[in-house]
């Protein structure tokens, strides 16, 4: 782990995690260490823990103007975390400094970083100093209150009953042809290059033109195009195509619409499209992880049917400018964002972010 993270760790650290495991203190406090948990609702990944909460904290702290955030590692001296609260507060280490046994407890507040006060406290104590401050007197938090004082108890974390040690992962190599793909190229070629597709694309097993006969028209060419060579999956962790030739896509379909139809009567302010069938009228096939539907608007030729999305949490937009694959990639290349296509954040690596994942049988969607 610590050749993984180019790190020395604290003694202490190691010292509790080995005695302990994942570690809940004071009921409030949890102190993560490098395990792993498989599960649907109880899945755990320390690497990938640490790499999220990073960024998250990174682009809280940057929406909480204009407090900029300090730097994360890997960065050279950059905040590691190693916990998290009840309340969704972080807390690192500063490893600025040469000896980390003495590398002092920060934490980032959230209620402070809505509140858009400045979200960072030093408390210029060690690990085992601070964790004693919280289960003693407590320790101040940014923009008023107290962490603590906490009971004085330390059980294993209740979530996490079957972790296993975490391996790192081995290195990863970005080719050349991703890379240029950035920047470089248009349409569905500069995707595949940024992106590179499944050897064995999922569609789920049944046929085009038997799905056109049973929707009663045929779909975009350029989304047939896509599809045939992705299949159905999740893109950038985000983004979920409906797997279009299994039995359960237009169920999937009539379901939603039929949500968006109740949704329309009693607030047809907030639900102005149409909804499929009606000329013109939403046609989903996609949605994001938060709910966020993407269709298109369906009348005339279905290659010049208007992308569109139906977001969960804003208004009703306009139809997007371009077109579905145009779209997804320079979403993937950090050029665009709207309300349901998350933006990335301008400290981010776009190739790190341009990831698909194939559905299979078992799969949802």
């Amino acid at each position: 782990m610590e050749g993984w993270l180019g790190l020395t760790l604290p003694g202490s650290y190691k010292a509790i995690a080995s005695a302990y495991g994942p570690l809940d203190i004071g009921e409030y406090v949890w102190l993560h260490v490098p395990c792993v948990q498989d599960g649907d609702f109880s899945h755990f990944n320390w690497g990938r823990w640490l790499t999220n909460t990073h960024r998250s904290t990174r682009i809280a702290s940057r929406d909480a103007p204009p407090h900029e955030p300090p730097p994360f590692h890997p960065a050279p001296g950059g905040l590691l975390a190693w916990g998290t609260t009840r309340r969704s507060d972080e807390l690192f280490w500063d490893t600025s400094g040469p000896d980390p046994d003495r590398w002092p407890v920060v934490i980032f507040h959230r209620d402070a970083a809505d509140q858009k006060i400045n979200p960072w406290q030093r408390y210029e104590t060690p690990l085992p100093e601070t964790l004693a401050a919280f289960v003693g007197d407590g320790l101040p938090l940014p923009g008023g209150g107290r962490l603590g004082p906490l009971p004085a108890t330390a059980v294993p974390t209740a979530f996490l009953p079957d972790a296993r040690p975490w391996q790192p992962p081995p290195p990863v190599t970005i080719a050349q042809e991703r890379r240029a793909a950035v920047t470089e190229g248009s349409g569905l070629a500069a995707l595949t290059a940024l992106v590179p597709p499944p050897d064995r694309p999922y569609l789920g097993g049944g046929d085009w033109d038997s799905l056109f006969d049973r929707l009663g028209t045929r779909l975009p060419a350029e989304y047939v195009a896509l599809m045939d060579r992705y299949g159905g999956g999740i893109w950038a962790e985000w983004l979920r195509f409906r797997t279009p030739l299994r039995d359960g896509f237009l169920a999937d379909v009539t379901e939603m619409l039929d949500v968006y139809r109740q949704c329309r009567a009693d607030w047809p302010e907030e639900h102005p499209l149409p909804a499929w069938p009606e000329p013109g009228g939403f046609l989903p096939f996609a949605c994001s992880i938060d709910g966020d539907e993407f269709g298109w608007l369906a009348e005339g030729d279905p290659d010049a049917w208007p992308l569109i999305v139906y977001p969960r949490h804003a208004d009703q937009g306009p139809p997007l400018p371009a077109g579905l694959i145009d779209t997804l990639l320079d979403w993937l290349r950090g050029k665009y964002s709207t309300d349901g296509l998350v933006p990335l954040d301008r400290d981010d690596d776009p190739v790190e972010f341009a990831t698909f994942e194939s559905w299979t049988d078992d799969s949802y969607w």
